[in-house]
């Protein structure tokens, strides 16, 4: 953004004898008029900024600069910008001495963004340009930007949990995978054929576990990207519900525990197959490890958030139940409601894929005490149908 100052030579307003002044005898910054149409004022910026004069004075430092800087603006303009903003590098060298802006290569147009330290030790990301007249000429006003760090700090921890998660989740299955697969080559004259069917059963096992975290990691990136594919067809809700009931049933847990409660008739639903089959699956699979008592699943018409048709699915238990103070964390990363395994990703891809959609999910707690999820998709075909 090219920050114009206007008043006497470089860039610096006219005095007056009458003026009003800083407590260091500085003209106090006058605000200057909003500007018409697409203008925008320093203030209105969200990151910090600061430009210097040709002589290397500072005669804007916005709002954001004093937020960041933590220093009161009044007292800064007028100020040499190296004085101001005293940075150094995280190897403890002078940026000034070492960019150099005025008396440097005149072929240079600025800085690129980078981590400097402020008086303390706070950390800012910096960037700069050179503003001139013309192609090689002198600067007539350095541009400042500054940005605080704390959210790249977020990303950068939540990015090294995800690594260590994963890194642990991958240890226990390859560790079982390797051992196994070793003892078989190295002894498999030794074993009867039900010991190596128990170990490669055990292999099996520990390789499909290795192909979920893998398909959870890309779904987890293509959520955060943005780039979560969905490919709509006509969807039954009520037969996606019977169809996983009927899974874990197989699996050995008892039919007494599923209540199905369908409200007829459902709109059309179009909608992801795979998609929908791996929300229920997560939170039926959720309500059976970490509820107690019947799990009750539920389908019925509802409005979307938008006042359109849609169909609402929830599914609820009789167990503890969440904590209220922990309900604000259910979808996010990492988020386990017990000790009893998972990696914590599961809730976080629901509710990717449920957005994706254009639906909601919630979390609250049920009549019986329990948890209750519950999540909205909207009906109706595709646009390119319609």
């Amino acid at each position: 953004m090219d920050v114009r100052t206007s008043g006497g030579q470089d860039g610096v307003p006219p005095e007056s004898p009458d003026a009003p002044r800083t407590p260091r005898g500085l003209p106090a910054r006058r605000e200057p008029p909003r500007p018409d149409g697409a203008g925008v004022l320093p203030d209105d910026l969200p990151d910090g900024l600061v430009v210097a004069d040709a002589r290397g004075r500072v005669v804007c430092f916005n709002a954001a600069a004093t937020r960041i800087t933590a220093l009161p603006r009044e007292d800064e303009l007028g100020r040499p910008v190296e004085q101001v903003l005293p940075l150094e590098d995280l190897k403890g060298r002078r940026w000034w001495k070492v960019t150099d802006p005025y008396g440097g290569l005149a072929i240079r147009t600025g800085q690129p963004e980078r981590n400097l330290l402020l008086p303390g030790g706070r950390e800012v990301l910096v960037s700069a340009r050179y503003v001139r007249a013309r192609p090689a000429g002198p600067v007539q006003r350095l541009v400042v930007t500054l940005r605080g760090t704390e959210a790249r700090r977020r990303t950068e921890r939540s990015n090294a949990e995800l690594i260590a998660t994963v890194a642990h989740e991958l240890r226990s299955p390859l560790t079982s995978v390797k051992g196994f697969t070793a003892t078989l080559l190295a002894k498999w004259e030794r074993f009867t054929d039900d010991q190596k069917r128990l170990m490669l059963e055990t292999v099996d096992a520990d390789a499909d576990r290795v192909t979920r975290l893998i398909t959870e990691l890309l779904d987890i990136s293509r959520i955060d990207s943005g780039r979560l594919e969905i490919h709509r067809q006509p969807v039954d809700m009520a037969a996606a519900v019977e169809r996983h009931v009927r899974a874990h049933i197989a699996a050995g847990r008892p039919e007494e525990r599923f209540a199905r409660r369908i409200v007829t008739p459902l709109p059309p639903l179009w909608a992801d197959p795979d998609k929908i089959d791996q929300v229920l699956g997560n939170l039926l699979e959720n309500a059976v490890r970490h509820g107690e008592g019947t799990v009750t699943i539920e389908v019925a018409p509802a409005r979307t958030k938008t006042g359109d048709e849609g169909t609402a699915v929830t599914v609820s238990d009789e167990g503890p139940g969440i904590p209220e103070e922990s309900m604000s964390r259910v979808f996010t990363r990492f988020w386990r409601g017990s000790k009893r395994g998972g990696t914590g990703l599961g809730l976080y891809i629901v509710k990717g894929i449920v957005e994706a959609h254009g639906g909601t999910i919630t979390v609250g707690r049920s009549s019986a005490g329990g948890a209750e999820f519950r999540f909205t998709l909207p009906a109706g075909v595709p646009a390119f149908m319609a």
